[in-house]
């Protein structure tokens, strides 16, 4: 069963992580955040928010240690969820703060939001998501519909050459950007599934499944 897996959510000092947390425990994780990388190996699956300054979460993750522990945990093929500036910071490189080396998971830059007069930066609300269904992307999109739209606050988007790692797509003032991305047992989304009601709780409970399938099968 996939409920109550042992899932880690990273707090390393970049704001309030309870709705975050209280969204994973909703869908039946075991969740807990951790404030140190010695931590991470109490979870079967492990959970990087972000908001704020991409600048500042970066110094802050090579601080405690925690850049070196996101990277391994993802090379050892574990499950791995990211939010927002949680996948903003798996490319190499962002515009922000005059220029921000990152984790360098992936190829590929953050860059800011470039739009027509009329459409706002950030861009905050609901929209939609043009989501790949193949493969193991299809079951974490189990009850999720092409119509379903999901909860946006970002300034800034990944621009990545690696067509096989995107997820998904959204189109906003005319810029089509990346809005998600996943890879082996690794999902993220530029979106925030817990400010997204029943449909980003569905987005959770489907990870979860599909991480406790892998570790029962492991």
């Amino acid at each position: 069963m996939s409920e109550g897996r042992n899932t880690a959510i990273i707090d390393y000092g970049m704001g309030n992580l309870r709705s975050v947390l209280r969204a994973w425990e909703a869908v039946g994780a075991r969740a807990r955040l951790i404030r140190s990388p010695l931590e991470i190996d109490s979870g079967d699956l492990l959970v990087f928010p972000g908001q704020g300054a991409i600048a500042d979460a970066m110094k802050l993750l090579k601080s405690t240690g925690f850049d070196s522990a996101i990277r391994d945990w993802i090379a050892a093929g574990k499950p791995f969820f990211g939010i927002c500036l949680g996948l903003q910071a798996l490319f190499q490189f962002s515009e922000e703060g005059g220029g921000t080396e990152c984790l360098g998971v992936f190829e590929g830059s953050v860059k800011k939001l470039n739009l027509p007069r009329g459409f706002k930066v950030p861009h905050m609300g609901w929209d939609n998501v043009d989501f790949r269904r193949d493969g193991r992307r299809e079951k974490l999109l189990d009850g999720i519909s092409d119509a379903d739209q999901f909860y946006f606050v970002h300034s800034y988007y990944v621009e990545t050459p690696r067509a096989d790692i995107v997820w998904g797509t959204t189109e906003y003032g005319g810029q089509k950007f990346v809005s998600a991305v996943s890879a082996g047992s690794l999902a993220a989304c530029q979106f925030h599934p817990e400010k997204s009601q029943s449909r980003g709780l569905r987005l959770y409970s489907n990870f979860l499944k599909s991480a406790g399938a892998e570790c029962a099968g492991s």
